[in-house]
Formats: C-alpha cells, sequence, structure tokens
C-alpha cells in the first residue's frame, strides 16, 4: 500500500506550498494530460493516465512510496476522494482543495449558484441529469465524454433553455460560450466542461436563503392544494384526496420524468413538478393545456405541456419514469405499459372498468394493486356534507425495473 496518498485540486492557479512539497516527494503521480505535463511533476515518478479513477486506486494501493492524484476542480466534490476511500482500497487521504469547477463556471458566467441544482452526467445517469434540467430553473452539470452539451440538447428536444458552456477551465484553452440548448448538437465541445443549464426567470432573490437548491419550503404547504389553489372547478378524478394517494403511489422526485395524461386542471401535474420531478403535461383539450400552463406559472415550477390525443401523441415523448393517466381508457393504458415505466397510476368509476384496467397491466408484467377511495368533505360551521368522491385507485409497479 502506498506510504502516502495525497489529492491535490487543481484550478490553474499556481499550486500552493503544500501541494509543491507533496508534490516534490512523490514516486506515483496520476492525473490527465495536463495535470502530468506540469513543471512540479517529478521526473522520475511513475505516471498514470487518469481514466477510470477505480483502476488508478488499485495501482495506488499496490504502490510502495508517495502517491498525488491530481483532479480539476474541488476533488471533494463530485470528484475522485470519495473513489479512493472506499473500503475496498483501504487508503487514507490528504487533500489540498482548489475552487470547484461549479464555483469558476458560475464565476465566470458572473451569476450566484447558491440557488442551482448541481448534477453529473454519465452515460448511465445522463436522462436523470436532462430530467433535473426540464425540472428546474438553474443546473449545473458536470459532463463526462458522451454525455456533454451536444447530448444534453438533442435529449432536451422541445425544452428551451440556455446553455452556458464553460470548456478547459482553468486552462490557456479556457472557453465560455452561450447557445441555446437546440443548437448545442451543431458543436464540437472540448472535455472536460461544466454546461450551466437556465430555463425561466432566474432572480435573485431579496430574502436570505438558507438551503443550497431549491428551497424546499417554496410555496404552500401540503403534497396537495385545494381547488381553489387551481381558480376552482376541477375535473373529474382531480379531487384533493384522489390527487394526494395518486401522489403517494407515484411517489415523483428530482431525476424523473413525469407523464401526466388527461392534465385537465393542471393540478397533478404542478404537484408531482413541486415536488422536483420533470413533467410532461397532455391533454387533447387546448383550453386544458392552456390552465395547465397557467398554473405552473402561477405555482413557479417548470413543467412541458404538448397539445395531443393520447394513446398517439405519446409514440415520441421521452422515456417516462412514472405515469398517471387521468382519461383515455384502456387503450391507453395499454400504449403506456408498453413504455415499460416503473409505476403507472389510474382511476375508474366503476368496478368493471377497474377490472379493465387492472388485468391490462397484469398482462404487462405489472404487479397490480386497487383501492376504492371515497371522500366525504364537510361544512364544519354545521357539519354538513358538502361533497362527496368515489373512486377506484389502481397502481401498477413493474418490478424488474429499479427505481
Amino acid at each position: 500500500m502506498a506510504d502516502r496518498v495525497t489529492v491535490i485540486g487543481w484550478d490553474g492557479s499556481p499550486l500552493t506550498a503544500a501541494a509543491r512539497s507533496a508534490l516534490g516527494a512523490a514516486t506515483l503521480v496520476a492525473g490527465a494530460a495536463h495535470h502530468l505535463a506540469l513543471p512540479e511533476v517529478p521526473p522520475a515518478a511513475e505516471r498514470i493516465r487518469l481514466g477510470s479513477t477505480a483502476l488508478a486506486a488499485r495501482r495506488i494501493a499496490a504502490h510502495r512510496g508517495t502517491a498525488v492524484v491530481f483532479a480539476d476542480g474541488d476533488p471533494g466534490f463530485f470528484g475522485v476522494v470519495r473513489t479512493l476511500r472506499a473500503p475496498e482500497f483501504g487508503l487514507e487521504v490528504e487533500v489540498v482543495p482548489a475552487v470547484s469547477s461549479v464555483a469558476a463556471a458560475f464565476a465566470r458566467a458572473g451569476m450566484p449558484w447558491d440557488d442551482a441544482q448541481v448534477v453529473v452526467a454519465h452515460r448511465r445517469t445522463l436522462r436523470r441529469a436532462v430530467n433535473v434540467c426540464r425540472a428546474h430553473a438553474k443546473v449545473a452539470v458536470l459532463t463526462s465524454p458522451g454525455a456533454g452539451p451536444a447530448e444534453l440538447g438533442l435529449l432536451l428536444e422541445g425544452v428551451h433553455r440556455t446553455f452556458v458552456v464553460c470548456e478547459e477551465l482553468g486552462t490557456d484553452r479556457e472557453q465560455v460560450s452561450v447557445v441555446t440548448s437546440d443548437k448545442a448538437a451543431d458543436h464540437i465541445w472540448r472535455d472536460p466542461n461544466v454546461v450551466i443549464v437556465i430555463g425561466g426567470p432566474v432572480t435573485a432573490g431579496d430574502h436570505g436563503d438558507w438551503i443550497a437548491g431549491r428551497d424546499p419550503a417554496a410555496g404552500p404547504r401540503g403534497w396537495t392544494l385545494p381547488a381553489d389553489a387551481y381558480g376552482g372547478g376541477l375535473g373529474e378524478g382531480e379531487a384533493e384526496l384522489l390527487r394526494a394517494a395518486q401522489l403517494a403511489r407515484l411517489g415523483p422526485r428530482t431525476g424523473d420524468l413525469v407523464w401526466d395524461i388527461g392534465c385537465a386542471s393542471g393540478a397533478f401535474a404542478t404537484e408531482a413538478a413541486r415536488a422536483g420531478a420533470a413533467v410532461l403535461a397532455v391533454d387533447r383539450d387546448a383550453e386544458a393545456c392552456a390552465r395547465t400552463e397557467a398554473a405552473a406559472r402561477r405555482h413557479g415550477v417548470q413543467m412541458h405541456v404538448v397539445h395531443g390525443t393520447a394513446p398517439h401523441v405519446l409514440e415520441n415523448l421521452p422515456e417516462p419514469d412514472v405515469v398517471r393517466i387521468a382519461g383515455g381508457g384502456a387503450a391507453v393504458v395499454s400504449a403506456v405499459a408498453d413504455r415499460r415505466p416503473q409505476c403507472i397510476v389510474t382511476h375508474a368509476m366503476t368496478r368493471d372498468a377497474a377490472e379493465l384496467v387492472g388485468r391490462d397491466l397484469s398482462e404487462h408484467g405489472y404487479r397490480v394493486e386497487c383501492a376504492l377511495i371515497q371522500s366525504v368533505e364537510l361544512d364544519t360551521r354545521a357539519w354538513t356534507e358538502t361533497e362527496r368522491s368515489v373512486a377506484f385507485l389502481l397502481s401498477g409497479v413493474l418490478p424488474d425495473r429499479a427505481p
């Protein structure tokens, strides 16, 4: 095992005294090509071009001597420190930090970033990173080869965003470009890069912020809001307690893409977006689409509203994680199940209709649950009944799809 492992963050600034001291004693140095080309790297030291950090960690663990690992930005922020400290390698490390790539990118853009979401995009996490960009007004994406600005732009098709692309920060080849998301695929971008994704109005708040990222206390308290929050006149299947049960079954969260088919007033779509998920709201009624867009603006959430008739309009939509179906019948349920989301919820007004939908979901391999949901609203001044809602709530969970 290496006698000593020092991880040096590099942001283009001159190396600190601590970094130079560790580097001068190193018998093994790991890093990217521009790190290994630094004049302070000892000529006699073994050099490892850093690709897979796990492979590098194995070689460092087997090395007898003193090792230094370079990393761009702050190595403790989505960096190599986590891998090196993994139990299977048994390495204890000292860290010389630097300005993170995210902080540097926002500094180049002249923007605050305490209100930004920060995600890492690899090939396996690219879709979830894109969903965060759909759902939030300000996102920093730490990219990787094959999951860069061009791929982000392609997967955001139909959703307008502004990209601030910061290439090779800290080097003499550093470049900052501003493009719209639909033009990002027209460029060849150099690695490494950070993309700041902006969608909708982003302004500095006049209140004292207390948490990084999206404020979970923004907006009224509660999973679901009363009818008057949406201008009143909610449609069939939009009762507050039914919406709460649907949200509980789906559990929308940051990184998910939710389809809301038959969005009506936009109540469910808005509440799924308030939970941090990306939302595609679909309705064949243009007025319903307009109401949904108005609800999203009123409650300060991002979503993409699609005007069209299911199931045909669903064919070209991006892959969903969870789906709520408010209308369209068995044909829509079957079309959605063919796309294999992890969870589907819908409702039926009769037992026969519920059985038909349940059999369809079962035939598609879903584990089906059904409950009769009944809610009665009372006027507490006289304790008299004001409204009654009854529906069969169905949910299907795909056992073989990971959350």
